[in-house]
């Protein structure tokens, strides 16, 4: 269940930076590349800190 939840909001967060980088700045895109490292990261060390997050908040 919480690995739905971070492919939803990883999936949100690059789109979002996508358009923001392509209206407002195009600096935004460093934030893509933030989440695809984090994502390339969590792949190889099996830790993800949105998963911890996610758990704080109490999802199961």
């Amino acid at each position: 269940m919480i690995n739905r939840y971070i492919n939803v909001i990883a999936g949100s967060f690059i789109l979002i930076s996508l358009l923001l980088a392509h209206y407002v700045n195009p600096n935004w895109i460093w934030f893509t590349a933030f989440v695809g490292a984090n994502l390339l990261q969590s792949g190889f060390t099996n830790w993800c800190l949105m998963s911890v997050i996610l758990k704080k908040m109490g999802v199961k």
